[in-house]
């Protein structure tokens, strides 16, 4: 069964820098970036791409990195 793992990401608008399309990236797996032309795209491919970095780290018997496998999630309504 696969492990589920949640993943903090930020999405930028297009700029210049992100070639004027909207990027996604996951800073706790260095170098995980995506691009698209909506908002929607940008984090579509970025989950394919995220899951492409986990099952290239654990391919090669590299842990991941402490932050992933440490992290969880709180829901508060204040």
């Amino acid at each position: 069964m696969p492990t589920t793992y949640r993943l903090p990401y930020i999405l930028h608008e297009p700029s210049e820098e992100t070639e004027d399309m909207y990027m996604g990236e996951v800073p706790l797996l260095p170098g995980c970036r995506a691009w698209g032309e909506t908002p929607e795209l940008a984090l579509e491919y970025l989950e394919s791409v995220a899951e492409g970095f986990i099952l290239s780290y654990k391919k090669r018997g590299k842990p991941l990195p402490l932050e992933i496998t440490r992290t969880g999630e709180i829901v508060v309504s204040a």
